[in-house]
């Protein structure tokens, strides 16, 4: 990707207006919670989200948190409950993250969501981090502001550390209160922890007065806790497709005759924008099979390549 230059914006009307114009146009800005800084894009813009991923390194497309600034907004975007709302009530804002059924027509990027039908929500406590969602007026996704593999950020110049060039901005909040991610509570089903944090299990469970299930995996817990669940489409997957097969939905990539074309132009993070939206959209159709062109196995290609081959595995 092409060298960026970064801004350090301050916690002032003009810093704030700067961040959120950012955001609005498609750009990534960093800025501090008080658990860590989080890389934030408009979780509405697919070909911001999937920047996300491309400014990370991010290996896979794993579900990601959206941070907003209200209740009303959060529940516009998930279908709410009761243990939601108490547990809700106890600690946000805060420091912990609800998994909760993504509500029919809520405009947030399959990206966001990796393709499954849960949310990831968060209100955050630190003021820097509300008066920018206030400000942007809409759903932020934000997962922490590194690149992938790297320690969490707790301050602006970790951000710039691992960031700088690759990115709009960074919102100087100063240091991080908690510095640790937050706590992740499955609430789609039975209360599940997916994720330890700050809002210990015990308090979970005597907040909702019943006891909460922990998540025990091998995979690490980047955000959901759903890694081993990606969407898997109705029709079976073919993959590295250089020739089409009859009857085939084709999902083509670069210069090839197909139904619908993750990107002509080899762009991958257009490809990556598309694919969430376009493996639906094929598989709503008869086919029994979605052919996929080969994707070049580099960059952002990494992550739409794991992408494709979890929708392709055996089930």
């Amino acid at each position: 990707m092409a060298d960026l230059q970064t801004q350090t914006l301050s916690h002032t009307p003009k810093g704030l207006d700067q961040a959120a114009q950012h955001l609005r146009d498609g750009g990534l800005v960093a800025f501090p919670t008080e658990t860590v800084y989080g890389l934030g894009a408009d979780a509405c813009n697919d070909t911001a989200v999937a920047r996300i991923y491309e400014a990370k390194g991010r290996p896979s497309f794993n579900p990601l948190i959206v941070h907003l600034a209200d209740l009303e907004a959060v529940k516009a975007l998930v279908d709410w409950n009761d243990m939601a709302e108490r547990v809700a009530r106890a600690y946000w804002p805060g420091p912990l993250t609800l998994v909760l059924p993504l509500r029919e027509g809520a405009p947030v990027s399959k990206l966001v969501t990796a393709g499954l039908n849960t949310l990831a929500v968060r209100l955050p406590a630190a003021g820097v981090a509300r008066d920018l969602l206030q400000r942007f007026g809409g759903p932020v996704a934000a997962p922490s502001a590194n690149r992938s593999g790297r320690i969490s950020p707790t301050r602006a110049a970790h951000v710039m550390d691992s960031l700088d060039g690759r990115i709009e901005a960074v919102l100087d909040g100063g240091s991080c209160q908690v510095g640790l991610e937050s706590t992740i509570l499955g609430l789609a089903g039975k209360p599940t922890l997916l994720r330890p944090g700050g809002v210990t299990l015990a308090q979970l469970s005597e907040t909702l007065g019943t006891r909460v299930a922990e998540r025990h995996d091998a995979e690490t817990i980047s955000a959901p806790g759903q890694l081993s669940s990606h969407y898997a489409p109705r029709a079976h997957v073919r993959l590295n497709a250089v020739d089409w097969e009859e009857g085939e939905a084709r999902l083509g990539f670069g210069d090839v005759d197909c139904d619908l074309n993750l990107s002509p132009t080899e762009d991958l993070t257009e490809a990556a924008a598309n694919l969430f939206e376009f493996l639906h959209q094929l598989d709503s159709g008869d086919a029994p099979v979605i052919a996929v062109s080969p994707i070049p196995h580099l960059g952002l290609g990494v992550a739409i390549n794991d992408r494709l081959s979890r929708a392709a595995a055996e089930r």
